[in-house]
């Protein structure tokens, strides 16, 4: 197994505990994911078949690999690396002799005043304030038996999928276009977000209804994924077993198998060739098969990762994913700058492809930034952040 270099050498007090590299590398690939599907809304491209107005074919083809790819998959992925932190924390904390219960409070109340600021100033789609939320569930089942957590979690998402395919059902059977009323509402967002700070945040709060409503959508999936990846770190799945390779190979094919067929046809629907009606019950199909390619990447990755060339790449996101909470709250300053009134209020007046394209760039800057700080500091600069919040009354290591 690879472990965090950093890591390795115990102080002389007592051992520091071990970081995960492959958990850390996954949560740096995971982070990439969830700024390419975000970039996305905050270039006021979303919602918009084919990619909106400034599109070109090279456009039409990123966006559709997008929605493909990453659109509700990585968010997945994160949910699911959450859960699983969850059992280290409490691990920290029996390792402290510390209670664990007003820790964990403290660390979601922190979550959750960072989300509301990250809403209200840079970005509506805030998942911060949506996991301290959630997370309150994982605290209060954290006693449960694992095995029962995970029929919870498949119960859950049995229940979501049938209410979701109601859904999509009922939608099928509407022949729904588009008005005008939605290029109107599309205007008069622009407009805002390219106006002053005042009016950007009066249009990030205006936004909140909407993210609700895909909150009360989307929240039980996220909630399903907590309780599998809290199963998850329970059992020691993402460690070395006797079986783990095997395992890993036979999630990699059955998620292909289901993952990869659901992204088409979401990308079909939502940003052609399928028609506007189809939108809504194609991008449910999405949804539905998402975890499925989500557990894909995952496991994949993981598989790559004990291989020479794959502990290099692990190595290489390890230090993002370190430091997640500091580079995904960058990722929506820089974005603010860019595409609001805040900075170059370039907000609708983007191709996708090149939104993309500046994404991954910035992305890659933030590895080697990452790397940097890593190899100087313990914990990125929001994370010590947390941290004294978590361990409130105690010191936070410099180093």
């Amino acid at each position: 197994m690879l472990r965090s270099p950093e890591t390795i050498e115990p102080t002389a007090a007592a051992p520091r505990p071990r970081r995960i590299v492959e958990v850390d590398a996954l949560r740096g690939f995971a982070l990439c994911g969830i700024f390419l599907a975000n970039v996305l809304v905050m270039a006021g491209l979303d919602g918009q078949r084919g990619g909106g107005q400034h599109t070109s074919g090279v456009d039409q083809v990123a966006y559709w690999l997008v929605m493909m790819f990453v659109q509700t998959k990585f968010y997945l992925l994160f949910s699911f690396l959450f859960g699983y932190s969850f059992t280290l924390q409490m691990g920290a904390a029996e390792r402290d002799g510390a209670a664990f219960a007003p820790r964990m409070l403290r660390r979601l109340l922190g979550l959750f005043v960072l989300g509301l600021l990250h809403a209200a100033l840079l970005y509506p789609g805030d998942i911060l304030a949506t996991y301290a939320v959630l997370g309150l569930v994982l605290f209060a089942a954290r006693s449960a038996d694992p095995g029962r957590m995970w029929r919870a979690a498949l119960w859950l998402y049995g229940v979501l999928a049938a209410l979701y395919v109601l859904f999509a059902a009922a939608v099928a059977l509407v022949d729904s276009g588009d008005d005008g009323a939605s290029a109107a509402a599309r205007a008069e967002t622009a407009v805002a977000y390219r106006g002053g700070a005042g009016e950007v945040i009066r249009a990030n709060i205006g936004a909140w209804p909407d993210v609700l409503a895909g909150l009360f959508m989307m929240g039980g999936m996220v909630l399903a994924a907590f309780l599998a990846g809290f199963v998850a770190g329970r059992r020691r799945l993402l460690t070395d077993t006797p079986d783990r390779a095997a395992r890993l190979r036979r999630i990699l094919v059955g998620g292909l198998a289901v993952g990869l067929p659901g992204g088409a046809l979401m990308a079909a629907g939502t940003v052609g060739p399928l028609g506007a009606r189809w939108e809504i019950p194609m991008f449910v199909v999405g949804m539905l098969t998402a975890p499925a390619l989500s557990a894909a990447y995952a496991s994949g990755l993981l598989l790559w990762f004990a291989s020479p060339r794959g502990a290099r790449l692990a190595a290489r996101l390890a230090p993002a994913g370190r430091m997640a909470l500091t580079n995904y709250l960058t990722q929506s300053l820089v974005m603010a700058l860019v595409f609001t009134g805040y900075g170059a209020a370039l907000y609708g007046r983007a191709g996708a492809a090149a939104v993309l394209g500046g994404a991954v760039l910035f992305y890659g800057c933030q590895l080697a930034a990452s790397a940097w700080l890593m190899r100087r500091h313990r914990f990125g600069p929001v994370e010590r952040l947390l941290r004294a919040v978590t361990l409130w009354g105690r010191p936070v290591p410099r180093a």
